[in-house]
């Protein structure tokens, strides 16, 4: 018979979503138990967000050292080829993730969380049995339960994984480099991971259905990458099909359908899927809880209550938009309503980045959007080309913008949007302007520190508004 553990918060899934619910649920003074068979910090920290940037970091390194090696700059130069080992990546990489996740269990036992290895299976809405990893079972009777069991990649029926053909996951855990690599999906995770691979002298191409890479940004924001993409020689396929993976006299080939239906090859050493991502709602007993669905997601109000009383979802289980930071804002804001706070999940916009080359970044509406929606707007518009900050780590010359969009009665701004090098490091300002309903006159009117690359969003607002300072008007 197993051990019974009786809580007043179960937390299932220990991503980005997960394992803040329990910390705050411990910092509120609740008996708190999370349980995550797969390693705490979810795909995020473990197969996701944190090593892919550990790999595009490298990646980005290790081609600034080829470029001192063919070409003096700055006054830097090689004498020789840099080298590559792609074991050695993995491995530090793995090291990173380590140290994170590592912290994630201190922050946890800080905050008097109990955290369970193992697999959890409801047997109704409050009742779960958990297999642990070390082979033993413990049942759980929660008082509250929150649902944090995140999202997986979605798999082709006619490319399933496996021998060449690999996920984002298996992408990041390769020890050997493919000479070459075809990239099914032209969305962020496939582009970032592509173009890293690149970087790394991988010969890459990308295969997407669409008649567009990267489709949830606009075009004016994609050219850039765009440009990219065709000065590194990166092939991309537009509206073509992914078909199969064939072996011919010992080598593989992608086979796919290109916009005039007719089937062309790819050499791929290896295949990567990266094609979404869908929620994980199998497997852990969801038919058992009496929840009601919204489409391939658990449907929530907004404060993440299920239909089922004391039982809440967040994070990817519960839709659009897949990110990490929507998660944890929503596992922080559960533990607290469970608390007694009176609390509700209703952002304004919520922040999106892309670590392509160059960087983009989105949040609230584009100029178009915005006018769907029926708004009359201005916009600005400040190429970082004219950035001092920009100009000294080597950016500007790729084409990068900040642009704002506003209300044109009351200057309110609606949106911010950004393409260049490190704009990921704006996300937070342009996501706090947007939330807090900041004007045009705010963003000009607050000293912005010089040099930085936030003048930019500055001289953005100030463009808007008709009186540039250091571009002409």
């Amino acid at each position: 018979m197993s051990d019974v553990r009786k809580c007043q918060v179960l937390v299932v899934g220990g991503g980005p979503g997960g394992y803040p619910a329990a910390i705050r649920a411990g910092q509120l003074g609740l008996d708190t138990v999370i349980v995550d068979k797969h390693g705490l910090g979810g795909t995020c920290l473990n197969r996701g967000c944190i090593p892919s940037k550990a790999f595009i970091h490298a990646a980005s390194k290790f081609e600034e050292m080829r470029h001192s090696a063919a070409k003096s700059e700055m006054g830097i130069s090689l004498v020789a080829e840099p080298t590559f080992d792609m074991g050695g990546l993995t491995a530090w990489k793995d090291g990173v993730v380590g140290k994170l996740t590592k912290g994630v269990g201190q922050l946890l036992k800080a905050a008097k969380v109990e955290a369970i290895a193992g697999w959890a299976k409801f047997e109704n809405a409050k009742t779960c049995v958990v297999e642990t990893n070390d082979g033993g079972t413990i049942r759980i009777e929660a008082e509250n339960v929150i649902l944090a069991t995140g999202s997986k990649e979605v798999e082709i029926l006619s490319l399933p994984f496996g021998g060449p053909i690999v996920g984002s996951t298996e992408a990041l855990e390769l020890t050997e480099l493919p000479e070459d690599l075809v990239v099914v999906g032209g969305g962020y995770i496939g582009l970032e991971l592509g173009i890293a691979f690149r970087k790394m002298g991988s010969n890459v191409s990308v295969v997407e259905a669409l008649d567009t890479v990267l489709p949830s940004y606009d075009k004016e924001l994609i050219r850039p990458v765009q440009m990219w993409l065709k000065k590194n020689k990166v092939a991309v396929h537009l509206k073509s099909l992914a078909k199969s993976v064939v072996e011919e006299g010992g080598q593989t080939f992608l086979e796919y359908a290109d916009d005039k239906g007719e089937i062309q090859r790819l050499k791929a050493d290896k295949v990567l899927v990266a094609v979404g991502r869908v929620a994980v709602t199998e497997g852990w007993g969801l038919e058992t809880m009496g929840l009601e669905m919204d489409g391939r997601f658990i449907k929530v109000d907004d404060q993440c209550r299920t239909g089922m009383r004391g039982v809440y979802a967040i994070g990817d289980l519960v839709g659009e938009p897949l990110l990490a930071h929507k998660a944890t804002k929503q596992g922080e804001l559960v533990a607290e309503i469970i608390a007694g706070h009176r609390r509700r999940f209703d952002p304004v916009s919520i922040a999106a980045v892309c670590f392509t080359e160059p960087e983009l970044v989105g949040v609230g509406l584009t100029p178009d959007e915005a006018k769907a929606k029926g708004e009359t707007v201005i916009t600005g518009k400040f190429p970082l080309a004219a950035s001092g900050r920009a100009l000294t780590m080597e950016g500007g010359a790729d084409g990068g913008f900040v642009r704002v969009t506003a209300r044109e009665s009351d200057h309110v701004v609606l949106g911010i949007h950004a393409v260049g090098k490190h704009v990921s490091e704006l996300s937070g300002e342009f996501a706090l302007a947007v939330e807090m309903g900041a004007r045009l006159e705010d963003i000009a009117g607050a000293i912005h520190v010089h040099p930085t690359l936030t003048e930019g969003f500055a001289e953005s607002a100030l463009a808007a508004l008709g009186h540039p300072i250091h571009i002409s008007a």
